[in-house]
């Protein structure tokens, strides 16, 4: 069964860019610099406000643009159970995250990894493997729309 998925990124050229490169230099929640690993969201909304949370007030693009990507297979995606999410994983840039997510990507058995979101633990996020061998074929961005930011929400 097939899967809709989430990105914004901050210019047209890096809303079509699933290589993971960004997470590659500079790591992310769930992976080290020197991983590859695209972040997703299970809906715009929380792919918007995962943003939104790394943008300083005076830095805020005018504009965003958002990625729908389908994942072909979702049996491809695996969940984390809640019993098995670190102490104090919410706190940024716990290293046990990371160690995780460098595994998962290491060990190169899933597409994708569905795992709580810190801001809103009620929704999803979604860690792409882009070094996943058929990636490419499983992994298919729909549509690529511009997003006016609302300046109400960075105040």
């Amino acid at each position: 069964m097939a899967l809709n998925i989430y990105r914004i990124a901050k210019t047209q050229a890096r809303a079509r860019d699933l290589s993971g490169i960004g997470s590659f230099k500079y790591g992310g929640r769930w992976n080290s610099a020197g991983t590859y690993m695209v972040y997703c969201s299970m809906n715009s909304s929380l792919a918007y406000l995962e943003n939104l949370v790394h943008f300083d007030e005076t830095e805020v693009p005018p504009h965003l643009f958002i990625t729908t990507i389908n994942i072909v297979d979702e049996k491809l995606i695996y969940t984390l159970p809640d019993h098995k999410y670190p102490t104090d994983w919410q706190v940024q840039d716990n290293l046990e995250n990371k160690l995780i997510g460098d595994r998962w990507i290491q060990q190169n058995k899933f597409i994708g990894y569905k795992v709580r979101s810190a801001i809103n633990p009620t929704e999803y996020n979604y860690l792409l493997n882009p070094t996943f061998r058929g990636f490419n074929d499983q992994v298919i961005i729909t549509d690529v729309k511009k997003l006016n930011i609302d300046a109400r929400l960075v105040k």
